[in-house]
């Protein structure tokens, strides 16, 4: 990509991101959630760790318009996997600015640098993808909905955010002999993430996780390995099934409640009916309310193939608000 990222919208002076930029680029960020008030949105600890990666260096993979006064207005970012079929893209308007093509010109580059992206992985593999785009929304910004399907693309996914108030009374679960229940400690953090690899193999949308991206899933600021728990086979060692929970602060304070999040839940198949998801969800409850919080969260893909959304509502989990991915083939 050139020193000077083309993005056609000339009223903003636009450059690559730096390493340097993290707190503006937080800020603009957090201007834009105080007026949608997105359900989550990323802080300076996350952007800090994207401008940390290996895979998706923000010199080449982030952009940001500035305005005359040197005020940020908005960013784009793609996040691409060695060999993954989609790159995901992000982005925001400072909403001073929005709705005078800010937000597609962004779109534009995203795209752009999606189709290099892609060249340049092929570039160093015998397979030759074709570039795709995915961008999430919510459901309650259909301004931005409008944009992405003005653009050409479609939904190919929609996710359910469920709560379980923790105010009613626990379920009580059972592990199969030979499955117990353990802490989630770092010496676990690898077994855990071959776990999660060979649990989602049959997610849509899943890709394997390295040791770079499980780095920051694991060590994010939010995670909270406190909350979160591991099934072993007591007999083999092996990792059967695991609870990732975090916890956001800021966020409780936005929507008036402590939520005690999972981040991930995952049972391997040859583990699977054996009541291990049941179990780890029932003690994610008991962990969550000791640690002072209001509700149980986590969110589900509404094909999930596993059935898990049958599960979360009988352990008294209820859809709060939905989100979308969108595709673009380019």
């Amino acid at each position: 990509m050139n020193q000077e990222p083309r993005v056609d919208f000339p009223q903003l002076k636009w450059r690559p991101a730096a390493v340097s930029d993290v707190p503006v680029w937080a800020a603009l960020i957090a201007r834009t959630a105080a007026v949608e008030t997105p359900v989550w949105y990323e802080r300076e600890a996350d952007l800090q760790q994207h401008v940390a990666s290996g895979k998706n260096p923000v010199a080449r993979h982030a952009v940001l318009g500035m305005d005359a006064e040197g005020i940020l207005r908005g960013y784009a970012r793609i996040s691409k996997n060695p060999g993954g079929d989609k790159a995901h893209g992000f982005g925001c308007v400072d909403p001073e600015w929005q709705r005078r093509g800010v937000g597609t010109a962004l779109l534009g580059w995203l795209e752009q640098r999606t189709r290099e992206r892609f060249a340049e992985d092929a570039a160093g593999s015998s397979a030759e993808l074709p570039p795709r785009l995915r961008i999430g929304t919510e459901q309650q910004h259909g301004h931005q909905a409008r944009l992405l399907e003005s653009a050409g693309y479609t939904v190919v996914r929609y996710f359910n955010e469920m709560h379980r108030p923790l105010d009613q009374p626990l379920p009580t679960t059972v592990l199969d002999r030979g499955l117990q229940l353990a802490a989630m400690v770092p010496e676990l953090h690898e077994q855990v993430r071959r776990a999660h690899n060979a649990s989602f193999l049959d997610h849509w949308g899943s890709e394997p996780r390295d040791e770079e991206s499980w780095s920051f899933t694991v060590n994010n600021p939010q995670a909270r390995p406190d909350l979160s728990a591991v099934v072993l086979d007591g007999a083999t060692g092996e990792v059967a099934g695991y609870q990732l929970a975090s916890h956001d602060p800021d966020i409780a304070v936005q929507r008036g409640y402590r939520e005690g999040y999972t981040e991930l839940l995952g049972v391997r198949r040859e583990y699977r009916g054996r009541g291990i998801a049941q179990a780890l969800l029932a003690d994610a409850m008991r962990r969550f309310t000791g640690a002072g919080m209001d509700v149980a969260s986590l969110d589900v893909d509404s094909e999930n193939p596993t059935g898990a959304l049958a599960l979360y509502t009988k352990m008294g989990y209820c859809a709060v608000n939905r989100s979308m991915a969108w595709d673009k083939a380019l």
